[in-house]
């Protein structure tokens, strides 16, 4: 392709045969017509019709070809970091990461992308929609957090649960999500140790006064009494009551668990 008129004709063509592949469901090779016009347009020094490519390319690919995805989206991620946009970087990151999660289930790899999302939201708060850009680090962070303490790395989890509470509970909008938080926190202080458990709640309910009343709160109380006590039947009775009212997701009830483990031994695995 000689000149920058039959580069530009031959990225249309690509481009119009890539949706054409994608009309006929023929995934990989949409997204390899995707992938040759982007390098056609770097060609042409056009950054973000060559990001826009990598994406369209991502998106195909995430059909057939996670990997390949992956490497699309990365390439993409380049240009827009180059280009200083990175809140569009960010939003890439977070579906690699659940690309990672989804398809490839390779957790560590989705946190580390969870994380770079977040580092670059934060980079971004500096702008005038900065209670946006703070939500969507506040996600990525929570789910790293979450896969955290599914990993047993714990103290890592507590730092973000800690961090992502302090942010909102002064926040007239997102207080109410707080409790949440510190209860997550106070749960993986619980299985390390049951004293620092002790000491986290405290704190919160210090620094965040209506922690002290939510059910969240209560429902600690009485799992710390019954762990000192070793009372494996008042534990599972006050985590029935806090279901029935509030139903438990995978995540809390995994934690709460291996907290009952240590008070059962093996025991028999089962809250309820």
């Amino acid at each position: 392709f000689r000149g920058n008129t039959r580069v530009e004709e031959a990225c249309e063509m690509y481009t119009r045969a890539a949706n054409m592949f994608k009309i006929a469901k023929n995934w990989s090779a949409a997204g390899n017509a995707f992938c040759q016009a982007a390098k056609l347009h770097m060609q042409l020094q056009s950054k973000h019709d060559s990001a826009t490519s990598f994406v369209d390319a991502g998106n195909a690919y995430k059909k057939a070809d996670p990997q390949e995805a992956i490497n699309c989206l990365n390439a993409a991620i380049d240009i827009y970091t180059d280009m200083g946009r990175f809140t569009i970087a960010a939003k890439h990151h977070i579906t690699i990461a659940e690309i990672y999660e989804a398809e490839l289930v390779d957790i560590e790899k989705a946190i580390a992308h969870y994380e770079q999302a977040a580092d670059y939201y934060k980079g971004e708060e500096s702008n005038r929609q900065v209670a946006m850009v703070k939500d969507s680090a506040n996600k990525c962070l929570l789910k790293v957090a979450a896969y955290a303490a599914q990993l047993e790395q714990y103290q890592k989890a507590i730092e973000i649960y800690e961090q992502v509470g302090t942010n909102t509970m002064d926040n007239p909008l997102l207080k109410y999500s707080a409790k949440e938080y510190f209860f997550k926190a106070a749960l993986c202080h619980f299985i390390v140790d049951e004293l620092n458990a002790k000491l986290a709640l405290e704190k919160y309910e210090e620094m965040f006064p209506a922690f002290t009343d939510s059910r969240e709160c209560k429902l600690l109380k009485k799992l710390l009494e019954a762990h000192e006590e070793q009372n494996c039947e008042a534990y599972t009775e006050a985590v029935k009551e806090f279901d029935s009212i509030s139903r438990l997701d995978q995540w809390l009830t995994t934690m709460l668990l291996r907290i009952k483990k240590s008070i059962q031994g093996e025991g028999d695995g089962d809250l309820k």
